[in-house]
């Protein structure tokens, strides 16, 4: 099993990004010319500058994203404002949504004849304001959760403790809060960084002549057929994420646990003009995300904007031969089957990594593989598919150009998040299970499918949902994969959108919405029936873990 993995990872991951490696090196005849590639890149102004385009982009969106997220975090977790869950439902929605619909309703907002246009003061949307505006909209549930989790942890004892010192507010916040939550912002900043800089959808719907890394490669690879330029912009691309990756990582290392034994689980106190004002900043926020999410629906639903007004249902047809409901149900296929085999495929990975006792050097090494999608942005994955598997010399050819590579593609762009969401739990039960059962001579497969699956039972409905809603969603990992037959909704919305109709564009990214509400809706109906029988151990009697194990 663990050689099996190593394989899979070598096949769909390694083996593509060393022919992307390689196809930088070449010229168009396959030969050799060693970093010529590299020398004409850094000899074309053009191209150069987006690279300093991305990275300020990346930059002022993180640094909006970080305050405006950890504002509206300390707000749910650290005050008495009501209506939290609420606020936090509304915040969420963005991650339902692909990239492009903010960048879609900030068209009908603030475009060339949007309702709000005067707010620009002259300036256009089109470029690195409409950018970062969108950028920071759908990015934001993405810190969010990032943040509210770091912020949920925290020892009542040390505020307690700055009371009877008799330290103000403010300088709790700056010695206690503001510390403790330190690795979570630089985790979120990291995160959003590496969103930001690697995105395809916005730029290309709103980036009007600013150019940026991840267009330079769309415009590279579909409209110049210059694969080996194209290649070397996408590991461009790739350097700063990994650098971002790496800081991530080694920062999580130096995370200390904030809660102990002893610790004190802090209860925000009541205060009239904290709350006040952090229930008028949600508001705020979610008023914000709401006219978003309507401006790009009744742009659908309006006949000819901004002219005639009145209601339709025509941009629902998708007139386009390609780009219509034919796409909607690919992605529904890609979601579906992304979220089965995805959750199968990354659930026994974790399990082989955190608990089978097996070659410890294999599985360090299965372990650096399953870390190594998050670092490696879409665009970048989708481009080593097209070298890899297009190769005629290479076995598996024959799944170019089907669904089935758009499976692998997006579970392999999404894996490591799953992945580590599975160890994580499999951490908390304890190896004594593994090691008791095979003393009973109970074989593993009964052990894992009667006590271990039952367990982890809650977290693996939740890989299913996040593997289902990404594969909806996601972009840049399959810009370059997809057929005519293939071809997927969140792709579609985009080509609409090239062919001046945003009407319909805004149309499909509705679609997509709608169908990622309702999926989550089954899904919670669904397996709260399911979660209600099967862990009942939970809540029932002190010895619930003797009966898990008897089971």
């Amino acid at each position: 099993m663990l050689a099996s993995y190593i394989l899979f990872f070598l096949l769909f991951l390694v083996f593509p990004l060393g022919t992307l490696i390689i196809k930088s090196v070449q010229d168009q005849n396959g030969n050799f010319i060693g970093l010529k590639n590299y020398l004409l890149y850094l000899q074309e102004p053009a191209l150069f500058q987006s690279f300093f385009n991305s990275l300020f982009i990346a930059i002022v969106s993180t640094i909006i994203v970080v305050i405006l997220a950890f504002s509206f975090a300390y707000a749910l977790t650290r005050t008495c404002i009501p209506f939290k869950g609420f606020f936090r439902l509304i915040a969420l929605i963005p991650l339902l949504s692909p990239s492009i619909l903010a960048a879609i309703a900030l068209v009908y907002w603030l475009g060339n004849k949007g309702v709000l246009k005067a707010l620009l003061f002259g300036n256009s949307i089109y470029g690195p304001i409409g950018i970062i505006l969108a950028s920071v909209y759908w990015t934001f549930p993405h810190a969010l959760m990032i943040l509210s989790t770091s912020l949920s942890l925290s020892d009542s004892r040390l505020y307690e403790a700055a009371e009877v010192l008799k330290t103000s507010k403010l300088r709790a916040f700056l010695t206690i809060t503001i510390p403790g939550a330190r690795y979570g912002i630089i985790s979120t900043a990291f995160v959003i960084f590496t969103q930001v800089f690697t995105d395809f959808g916005v730029p290309k719907v709103i980036g009007g002549n600013y150019n940026m890394l991840a267009t330079d490669i769309y415009k590279e690879v579909v409209g110049m057929q210059n694969f080996q330029m194209g290649a070397v912009i996408s590991l461009v691309l790739l350097f700063p994420s990994l650098i971002a990756f790496f800081i991530d990582q080694y920062s999580r290392k130096k995370q200390i646990s904030l809660l102990t034994s002893r610790s004190v689980v802090f209860k925000p106190k009541k205060s009239f003009g904290v709350d006040s004002l952090m229930l008028g900043y949600c508001t705020f926020i979610t008023v914000i995300i709401l006219m978003m999410i309507g401006m790009a629906q009744f742009g659908a639903l309006v006949k000819f904007w901004p002219y005639d007004l009145s209601f339709t249902l025509k941009h629902y047809q998708f007139e386009v031969a390609g780009l219509g409901w034919e796409s909607f149900y690919n992605s529904i296929r890609l979601a579906f089957y992304t979220a089965i085999f995805g959750t199968i495929i990354i659930f026994i990975g974790s399990y082989i990594v955190e608990k089978l006792k097996s070659d410890e050097r294999l599985r360090g090494i299965l372990q650096l593989f399953t870390l190594m999608p998050m670092s490696v942005p879409g665009l970048v994955l989708g481009l080593s598919y097209i070298f890899y598997f297009n190769a005629k010399d290479n076995p598996i050819n024959f799944i170019y150009a089907t669904m089935t590579i758009l499976v692998i593609n997006t579970i392999v762009h999404f894996y490591t998040v799953s992945h580590l969401t599975g160890v994580t739990v499999l951490k908390q039960m304890d190896k004594e299970f593994e090691s008791v059962s095979l003393s009973l001579k109970i074989p593993l497969y009964k052990m894992f499918w009667k006590v271990t699956l039952p367990v982890c039972l809650p977290t693996i409905f939740d890989i299913s949902i996040y593997l289902f809603v990404n594969a909806m969603t996601t972009v840049s990992g399959v810009i370059f994969l997809y057929t005519y037959n293939t071809t997927l909704a969140s792709v579609s919305a985009i080509h609409l959108d090239e062919q001046g109709d945003v009407a319909a564009a805004a149309a499909m990214a509705m679609l997509i919405v709608y169908v990622s509400v309702l999926v989550r809706i089954i899904h919670t109906v669904f397996t709260k029936g399911i979660l209600r029988r099967t862990q009942a151990w939970r809540h029932d009697t002190p010895n619930a873990a003797n009966d898990v194990t008897k089971a």
